[in-house]
């Protein structure tokens, strides 16, 4: 979209944009009246409906001021159906043939009703649909051939909970910009389409769980390179599982329990080290437990109680109960299993069962640190309170100099001349070795460093190392956060870790301290910073051990970036739909409140440019500390940002509207270009959103959006603007009521995302 036609047509999305902004302006939603074919069309469907509560009752024969805004659920652009919303309205009767005859209808919500009957076949003359949610009805019969695929741009289909039979139609699986679909419990039957699924590259949910589908697991579903999530439970299906399953590199869960699968399970799964959920319970899988599994650092929730299963079970990064692992009679060598009977040694005495050597599989030593290093950092713990010493005066000088590029040199050559000058063997298997196993095993592992020396926790992640390599570490001052100062450690085998100093006097006492971190220290998300050690040393001394991404800050991302790295559309959306599921997760799944989101504590992954992740940092640190820090020092701190929600001061706790109020500054900052900061600075105390609501409502150009988006392949229609703008400024009204929670401003994100990026061979690659 050029510059020109964008300026042309603003005027019409400016009067859009005011009307959310406005209310006193909603007199009609363009000025333009829906056509007369439209109107019939909506008449047809409100005689279908059964609607005892009188919820369509704006809906008037007339035909009088259908895309006036006054219709319920109705949304119009140019005189034309684009949105129907209504669900939960108590609607009972059937879905009219009529719909169809509403061809630019993009998004069609009826879910939570009593409607029933079969879908009308029209569905599929509705070419510009992106989301159909017909969830939780009594629809029946067979799903229309060729839905899916007749709509193009088709991102979301949700059916489930309605009692539809048949197949689920080849046409679902050629929807090529189709992000999610569920069609779980409902009476499908026959198998999954076999040989299509290739265009389905952008598909990240698929749940067809509670049907009574049979067959195989076709072997061309590993084309979903982007999926996500995946739940075939409750079903009939058999066969094995195919191994290209552990192509699909991006798989963080997994259920196909509840069927008749067998064969073994497939040791590629392995590979898809983002799995949290595995679930292969009540099947007729054999073999042994992939030894790949060791290497799943995330994963969470395991099942594979009730099978076939035979032989050790391999060293998981997680602890799990023993009813993970139920009725597999040749299971052995985990807890709550029987021991493992070993091979005789070289004595001819067999090992005890109880044993390492009985219970390991051979290659797990291979885990730990070499026994040389392991018998070399034995004997360190005499000499650790000097290297603390100079360790605590460079982080102390570090802090003094904040944004600055200071490098804490820790005499590295000092550190290793001290473990190489030791010499004692640790005859119990203790040491560095036996603790660097356990972590690696997903256990946490306690170093304790003596009187003086500190104390080291490790939790589940992909490097090990002990204090003495985190005290020796070069440190780089990244800057400094509300809760302390943040470095760059590089440690001595090259690996980085970034490393945030608390502040002293704001931390809770040691056991509560405890308490919280770990609590914390169990969080994995793809969009969560994860925290992966801490550290409680002497003199106030507390470290806390996360992953460092080299891509920095949204904010430095977004405002100091090089002129190499555009950032479009597309990389927006990626990082505001990063964002909002990272705080959906801690909301709903971890019951945590942010209370401090701003664009610097979004961190950017850039690694893979274009493709762009985003992991939100900081979350949770507040139940660190005092309650006098938090009110004193974090709260006013916070404060001065821009990105604080007006209704709290001193007196009132952050809670999940808070934070929705935090991420719609996010999203204005990413949709014009500006920080609040830049904002306040130039026009005294307005803020952001003052700032924008002034310059739709006064100058009527297109200086509220930042040119940038404008540029490129996906630059954004109107209708994108001006959806994606009306969504953030919704999240940051008053009263907090009134704003969006984050599941629904997901969802509303995802509508937004962008198509597949076209190679110069012609083949595309998910927009992720």
């Amino acid at each position: 979209m050029s510059n020109a036609l964008f300026i042309t047509t603003l005027p019409l999305l400016c009067f859009q944009i005011l009307q959310s902004l406005f209310p006193s302006l909603r007199q009609s939603s363009d000025g333009i009246p829906a056509s007369p074919q439209e109107v019939l069309a909506l008449l047809a469907m409100k005689r279908a409906f059964e609607d005892p509560r009188h919820q369509l009752r704006s809906w008037n024969e007339s035909g009088v001021g259908a895309c006036s805004g006054n219709w319920t659920g109705i949304k119009c652009a140019q005189g034309q159906v684009i949105g129907i919303t209504l669900s939960n309205k108590g609607l009972g009767g059937s879905l009219a043939q009529q719909v169809g005859q509403l061809t630019s209808l993009r998004k069609l919500n009826l879910h939570n009703n009593l409607l029933s009957g079969e879908l009308p076949g029209t569905l599929v003359n509705l070419r510009n649909l992106r989301g159909l949610y017909l969830f939780r009805n009594n629809f029946s019969g067979f799903l229309p051939a060729g839905l899916g695929s007749s709509s193009p741009g088709l991102q979301a289909m949700d059916l489930s909970y309605n009692q539809l039979e048949g197949p689920v139609p080849e046409s679902v699986s050629l929807a090529s910009r189709l992000l999610r679909l569920n069609l779980n419990n409902n009476r499908l039957n026959g198998t999954l389409p076999a040989t299509s699924w290739v265009a389905a590259t952008q598909l990240q949910y698929l749940d067809l769980s509670s049907n009574a589908l049979s067959g195989s697991v076709p072997e061309g579903l590993s084309n979903a390179s982007s999926l996500m999530f995946l739940n075939l439970a409750a079903n009939r299906m058999s066969g094995s599982l195919p191994s290209s399953l552990g192509n699909i590199r991006s798989l963080q869960s997994l259920n196909v329990s509840e069927n008749f699968f067998s064969g073994t399970i497939p040791d590629s799964l392995g590979n898809a080290t983002g799995l949290t959920t595995l679930d292969f319970a009540h099947n007729n899988f054999s073999g042994s437990i992939p030894s790949s599994f060791s290497q799943l650092g995330n994963l969470t929730s395991f099942d594979v109680s009730y099978n076939s299963l035979t032989g050790i079970v391999p060293p998981l990064r997680h602890n799990f109960s023993s009813s993970s692992f139920v009725d597999n009679a040749g299971l052995c060598g985990y807890n709550g299993l029987p021991a493992c009977q070993a091979p005789a040694n070289a004595t001819g005495a067999a090992p005890s069962p109880s044993s390492p050597a009985a219970r390991a599989p051979a290659a797990a030593p291979a885990l730990a640190p070499s026994s040389a290093a392991a018998n070399a950092t034995a004997t360190v713990h005499h000499k650790r309170h000097r290297l603390s010493t100079v360790t605590i005066i460079c982080i102390a000088l570090g802090s003094t100099l904040v944004g600055v590029a200071v490098v804490c040199c820790l005499v590295l050559l000092l550190c290793r001349r001290d473990v190489a000058g030791s010499g004692s063997n640790d005859a119990s298997g203790g040491g560095a070795a036996g603790k660097g196993a356990a972590a690696a095993a997903g256990q946490q592992s306690t170093e304790e460093e003596g009187e003086v020396g500190g104390k080291l926790v490790h939790f589940d992640g992909p490097l090990l190392f002990t204090a003495d390599d985190l005290l020796c570490a070069t440190a780089l001052v990244l800057g400094k956060s509300t809760y302390g100062t943040v470095y760059k450690a590089t440690l001595e085998n090259g690996s980085h870790i970034a490393v945030k100093r608390l502040r002293e006097g704001i931390v809770k006492s040691q056991r509560e301290f405890e308490m919280e971190v770990n609590v914390l220290g169990r969080i994995r998300h793809p969009n969560l910073l994860a925290l992966r050690a801490y550290y409680w040393g002497p003199k106030d001394e507390k470290l806390l051990v996360f992953d460092f991404i080299g891509g920095g800050s949204l904010a430095a991302f977004l405002h100091a970036r090089g002129p190499d790295t555009a950032l479009d559309w597309r990389t927006r959306m990626r990082i505001a739909t990063g964002t909002a599921r990272g705080l959906l997760q801690l909301h709903v799944i971890e019951h945590i409140i942010h209370g401090n989101l701003t664009a610097s504590n979004i961190l950017v992954d850039a690694s893979a440019y274009p493709i762009i992740s985003a992991q939100v940092s900081d979350y949770g640190l507040a139940r660190l500390m005092t309650p006098a820090a938090i009110s004193n020092v974090l709260i006013a701190t916070a404060g001065s940002t821009g990105y604080r929600a007006p209704e709290l001061d001193k007196s009132k706790k952050p809670n999940t509207k808070s934070d929705v109020y935090s991420f719609g500054i996010v999203l204005l900052e990413l949709l014009t270009g500006k920080a609040p900061a830049d904002v306040s600075a130039t026009e005294g105390a307005l803020d952001l959103p003052d700032y924008v609501a002034g310059i739709v409502k006064e100058n009527w150009t297109a200086e509220v959006f930042d040119l940038e988006l404008l540029k490129g392949p996906y630059a954004p229609s109107e209708e994108e603007l001006m959806t994606a703008l009306q969504l953030a400024m919704r999240c940051v009204t008053n009263p907090p009521s009134d704003r969006p929670e984050m599941d629904e401003v997901l969802r509303n994100l995802e509508e937004l995302s962008p198509p597949a990026e076209v190679k110069d061979d012609g083949s595309t690659t998910p927009s992720k």
